[in-house]
Parts: C-alpha cells; sequence; structure tokens
C-alpha cells in the first residue's frame, strides 16, 4: 500500500495535470472561434470555383480537354494526399483521417493498383511511416496555422509527379467539419477532377456566353489553381476540426483528472484516518499496561 507521502505526491501530480488540460481546453475553445470562422468563409470560394469549372467543363471534350480534368486514361497509378495536424492531444482526430487513407490504399492494393503516399503533417507522416513508409514522395509540415504558400507547394508536388507521368489518379483526404462534435474523414478526388453533379450552378439566366479566351485554355489556367484551392480548403477544415477535438478531448481529461482527485483525495483521508486511529490504539494500550 501506498505511504500518505506517496499519495500526497500523485495528488499533486494530477492536479498539475488538471491545470495543463484545462489551460490547453481554454486556449483550443478561443481558436475554435476564429478556425471556425475561416473554414466556414473558404467554402463558398471553393465551390464558386467548382460550379465555374462544371460550367466550362461542359463545353469541353475529346483530345482538347485538358489533362487535369481528363486524366491520363488510366487508373493504375494513385497517389494518396493525407492531409492531418501537426500536433496531438485531440483525441482521436488525426488517427481518423489515418484510418480512412489507410483503408483506401488497403483496397487500392487488393485491386493491384501502384499506390504513392504524401503526407501533410508530422501526424500523418509518422503514422504511415510504419504502414506504408516505402511508398510515401513526400511529407509537408502542416504548420502552425493554415497557409496559402503551404497549399500551394502541396499542390506543386502533386503536379509534377502528375506531370511526369507518376501517378493518374490523386486522392486527398483530410477531416470535415461539421460541428464542435463532429468531424468527418472525406476522401476528395483531386486529379481527374471531378465535376460535381447535383449541386448548385450558375444561372445563365437564358444568356449565352463566349469565352475569350476558349475553354480550354481557361481551364487550363483554372485547374491548377483549383487543386491549390481545394487542399486550402481541407487544411482550413482540419484546422477548425482539429482545435474543436482537441477542446473535447481536454474537456475529457479535466473532468476524468477531478474524478482521481477526488477518488485519490478520499483514499488519502482514510489512510491518513486509519493511521491516527491505530496510533491512538497503541498509546491508549501503552497507557493501560502501565
Amino acid at each position: 500500500m501506498a505511504s500518505l507521502k506517496e499519495m500526497r505526491n500523485r495528488i499533486g501530480s494530477v492536479k498539475s495535470t488538471q491545470k495543463i488540460t484545462k489551460a490547453l481546453q481554454m486556449v483550443a475553445a478561443a481558436k475554435l472561434r476564429r478556425s471556425t470562422d475561416a473554414a466556414q468563409n473558404a467554402r463558398p470560394y471553393a465551390q464558386r470555383m467548382a460550379a465555374v469549372i462544371a460550367n466550362l467543363a461542359a463545353g469541353v471534350s475529346g483530345e482538347g480537354a485538358p489533362r487535369l480534368l481528363a486524366g491520363t486514361g488510366s487508373d493504375r497509378r494513385h497517389l494518396v494526399v493525407i492531409a492531418t495536424s501537426d500536433r496531438g492531444l485531440a483525441g482521436g482526430f488525426n488517427s481518423s483521417i489515418v484510418r480512412a487513407a489507410r483503408e483506401r490504399i488497403a483496397r487500392l492494393l487488393a485491386e493491384g493498383k501502384d499506390v504513392r503516399v504524401l503526407t501533410v503533417g508530422r501526424k500523418a507522416r509518422d503514422q504511415i511511416r510504419r504502414f506504408y513508409g516505402d511508398r510515401s514522395v513526400g511529407a509537408i509540415e502542416a504548420g502552425g496555422s493554415p497557409s496559402l504558400a503551404t497549399a500551394e507547394t502541396v499542390s506543386a508536388k502533386i503536379r509534377e509527379l502528375f506531370e511526369a507521368g507518376d501517378v493518374d489518379v490523386v486522392t486527398l483526404f483530410f477531416s470535415s467539419f461539421k460541428s464542435v462534435v463532429t468531424q468527418t474523414p472525406t476522401g476528395r478526388q483531386l486529379i481527374p477532377v471531378e465535376i460535381a453533379t447535383g449541386g448548385s450552378s450558375i444561372d445563365l439566366k437564358g444568356a449565352v456566353y463566349e469565352y475569350e479566351p476558349d475553354e480550354e485554355s481557361i481551364l487550363e489556367d483554372l485547374l491548377p489553381r483549383n487543386i491549390t484551392t481545394q487542399i486550402f480548403s481541407a487544411m482550413l477544415e482540419n484546422q477548425a476540426g482539429f482545435y474543436a477535438a482537441q477542446m473535447t478531448a481536454m474537456d475529457n481529461a479535466t473532468r476524468n483528472a477531478g474524478d482521481m482527485i477526488a477518488a485519490l483525495t478520499q483514499k488519502y483521508n482514510r489512510s491518513r484516518q486509519a493511521q491516527i486511529t491505530k496510533e491512538l490504539i497503541e498509546i491508549i494500550s501503552g497507557a493501560e499496561a502501565l
């Protein structure tokens, strides 16, 4: 049985941990609002760009279609891009993204596909290294906050691999922010560009538009920007989801620490009372013996 001093030290240690988890919870809560606003503000731009590409793609077909839109005509070589955060202490937030990506990779390998992996964020790099380290083509850190420069770096790496003929299909995995308690691992195909169906489209109000330059030239310039935009939007979604998950995880940890402190304090008081009672019995017994 632990001594009273050891129990006091343990209670003090748990209290120190509780202060840390409480501080992390407050920091995450403060940053969550800004991150949520940034993610939500980025969605209309990404959706509008997808709608513009869908309208332009409707007038493009055949050999004139850009390769980023039409693809290579094959789906044998796949690149899986996994975007997580650089930091942990957020429950299963990062692991859920990596798990979804690993399931896709395992399915592709079972189908005989050639799979390569590009990670964005240290947590993705560390987890994927244990399973598919030999398939990695690069690891890029997400940084303290999402930046367009980082998204452009990732986009340039993807386009480089595609233009070199090393990949045919590119899929991005990230966490889509739904609410404070819900973050959904999501896979989004970047190359060939998926044309949204059933979504919002541009209302031409009966007008007929002629493009100058032609649709193919506009798409050649717009499609690389779309990849960067989708990656940047995914990073913003990840940041909002990370702070939501961290706030929830640290709140649970703080409450668990409080429960442990209460249980240890009760055990300490009982042990101390038992020791006092034992000493009193020894004193009384000694007095009666005299």
